[in-house]
């Protein structure tokens, strides 16, 4: 609650305070002056007047008020020969403002002036008066506030009182020049030092060569995926899960092995493969052999298919003989299924009797 209080009193401060839009407030004014009783002066009497407001900007009050306030009528004497005079008051004074609600806001003044009678007697004659007040401003629209106060006047010689009181209307006028628009902020631009288009907050990769194309993160696009990056790959579409080199070419070490008719011996012809194949598993651990045997199709199915099998097993015998565990060697027999030439002919049966070796990751 204390909040929407001080919320609604400082919005109400801001709408009423006098550096307004303005630079000036007019305001014609009726009232009355109360005299103090051993003045000799009748205690009340009507006045009238006018008031300039200079609206402040930058300080810790709102407005300059200079103005005047003429008797409407001759002012009488209380004693003597019905004596009478005339009385102007002519005030300068510093106003404060505070807002109560949208449309009313009160007003604090104080300052000095001088008066001036028309026929000075009985210690009543022209000279300097302090005086302070409070007042209500309430808006009637944009250009018309009313205004109402009273003020208390001291004169400096003889210490005499009066309370004056007031009600007036109140026209701004002199609209100020609209201030220049205050330009936005400019905003330092992101630096990319490598000029990849990735700035360098966010660039993982920050000495990228120039033209290169990279991903969000600034690094250099590999788009088969197969660890070498587009600009030094010379084998840009390899097949995913190949080995490649520092160019980026698959790695190929096939083992190819034919066999004679009704056997699984491996002639020592294949011992260089074998050791090749071998070498190529021990230098990338990570990889497997996949062993496939076939057979031609001489004989009945069961006994190619158990033939293909130790022709299989002799393979992995072989290379397991040159430093690689069995756990990474994958053997399958597939008979006489998957021939590789036609088994019309006795070239096309020697093709057939083989066994293929192939790399997986």
């Amino acid at each position: 609650m204390k909040k929407i209080l001080l919320s609604t009193a400082l919005c109400a401060s801001m709408m009423f305070a006098a550096n307004s839009e303005y630079k000036y407030e007019i305001t014609p004014m009726l009232g009355g002056t109360y005299t103090e009783g051993n003045l000799d002066l009748e205690r009340n009497y009507a006045n009238g007047g006018l008031a300039l407001g200079f609206n402040l900007d930058d300080s810790m009050f709102d407005q300059v008020e200079l103005g005047f306030l003429r008797s409407l009528e001759d002012v009488d004497y209380t004693k003597g020969n019905n004596d009478d005079t005339g009385i102007t008051r002519i005030f300068a004074n510093l106003v404060k403002e505070y807002g109560l609600t949208s449309s009313t806001s009160l007003y604090a003044l104080i300052g000095a002036g001088v008066e001036l009678f028309d026929n000075e007697k009985y210690d009543n004659e022209d000279g300097l008066f302090g005086n302070y007040g409070i007042g209500i401003k309430y808006k009637i629209s944009d250009m018309v506030s009313l205004k109402a106060d009273v003020r208390h006047l001291i004169e400096t010689d003889h210490g005499d009182n009066n309370l004056l009181y007031t009600v007036g209307l109140a026209i701004p006028f002199g609209k100020k020049a609209a201030p220049a628009p205050v330009p936005a902020p400019v905003e330092p631009k992101p630096m990319d030092s490598d000029n990849d288009g990735v700035i360098d907050s966010l660039d993982q990769c920050p000495n990228s060569a120039p033209g290169v194309v990279v991903d969000a993160k600034g690094c250099e696009v590999d788009s088969d995926m197969d660890g070498v990056v587009d600009s030094k790959d010379k084998c840009p579409n390899t097949p995913k899960g190949n080995i490649v080199d520092a160019d980026g070419c698959s790695l190929k070490v096939d083992l190819n092995i034919n066999f004679e008719t009704d056997s699984a011996v491996i002639s020592n012809q294949y011992d260089s493969r074998i050791k090749k194949f071998a070498d190529f598993m021990k230098a990338f651990p990570s990889v497997k052999g996949k062993i496939e045997a076939h057979t031609d199709s001489v004989g009945s199915d069961a006994y190619n298919q158990k033939l293909s099998e130790r022709r299989a097993a002799s393979a992995v015998k072989a290379i397991e003989a040159q430093g690689v565990e069995a756990s990474r060697l994958n053997a399958v027999g597939y008979g006489e299924m998957n021939p590789k030439a036609s088994n019309e002919t006795a070239e096309g049966r020697a093709e057939n009797r083989r066994v293929e070796g192939s790399i997986q990751q």
